[in-house]
């Protein structure tokens, strides 16, 4: 066997307390072909058993002590500001985490040669004409979604080794985290308690599961460059609830279908949106799950 092939590739992942992070870190910890260490803002990991260090990715030398004294051959950044509301008035702390901190990655990826992986979003879109591929030209509507651009960018003349997965209404288990969009559904039906979702938003839902695995399969692969990772199936959040109700088999008399207008959101939301997976399908080997597969696993992984 050739000795390279028995040393263990590193991997740093940045935002690990986060739903996406606990995903990553539990695929990478049952491996023993990764050296793996996780960082985040918190002052512990919800994990035990895994090596630790907490740093701040807004704060240029915290993150970048973090990422030298490991020596990563793989970034996987599963940090960001995500509250779509809040960014329009929190507009400081959400450009140094979602663009400041990129960069700060990206600095430090370059000078070691390690191949960053960054999540990104289909709200870089405004949603007049999707759904999109890697190809067609972004044009943000909110606050955040102008962040993730930015980051886009960043990264793009950074002259790191980089991989940019964009992705869409993300779903699944994680052990310590709060509910996803389907718990949160399945909770408030069993609670008798009315919900109202908007019919005129339409995407194409990502099992965290499957953007875990196209993670891997950058890893892998080593693949550079743009990549969509959503599911196959293209409808409207509307829909999809009455799915997540008709799988629980819970009353769908209480979900009251609405307007995204009706909720006056400070931020504005893509309509007629989604991502289209072809590229990360034939380079990647993506395979996503179908909504009802995914829906199967987490009724079994949670209980429900």
């Amino acid at each position: 066997m050739n000795p390279s092939e028995l040393i263990k590739k590193r991997i740093l992942v940045v935002g690990a307390n986060g739903m996406l992070g606990q995903r990553v870190l539990e695929l990478y910890s049952s491996n023993n072909d990764f050296e793996l260490l996780a960082t985040s803002v918190e002052d512990k990991l919800v994990f035990e058993n895994i090596d630790y260090v907490q740093s701040d990715i807004s704060n240029r030398n915290e993150i970048k002590k973090a990422i030298y004294d490991f020596c990563p051959d793989f970034i996987i950044n599963a940090a960001a500001y995500t509250n779509v509301d809040k960014s329009e008035s929190e507009r400081e702390l959400t450009w140094k985490i979602n663009v400041k901190g990129v960069e700060y990655l990206s600095d430090a990826a370059r000078v070691l040669d390690s191949h960053l992986i960054h999540i990104s979003t289909d709200y870089i879109f405004d949603g007049k004409d999707g759904p999109y591929t890697e190809n067609d030209i972004p044009n943000p509507l909110g606050y955040y979604a102008r962040t993730k651009l930015a980051s886009e960018n960043t990264l793009k003349i950074s002259g790191s080794r980089n991989t940019i997965l964009r992705t869409n209404v993300l779903y699944g288990t994680a052990k310590f985290s709060r509910p996803d969009f389907v718990k949160w559904v399945v909770d408030s039906l069993r609670a008798k308690k009315e919900i109202r979702i908007v019919d005129d938003q339409i995407n194409n839902p990502t099992f965290i599961d499957d953007l875990v695995q196209g993670i891997n399969k950058v890893v892998e692969l080593r693949k550079e460059g743009i990549y969509n990772i959503g599911g196959d199936e293209f409808l409207s959040r509307y829909d999809f609830t009455i799915m997540i109700a008709e799988f629980f088999k819970l009353d769908k008399s209480l979900i009251k279908r609405i307007k995204t207008e009706d909720l006056n959101q400070p931020a504005r939301r893509p309509l007629k949106s989604g991502l289209i997976t072809i590229k990360a399908q034939s380079e990647l080997g993506y395979k996503p799950h179908t909504i009802l597969q995914s829906l199967e696993l987490m009724k079994s992984e949670l209980g429900l």
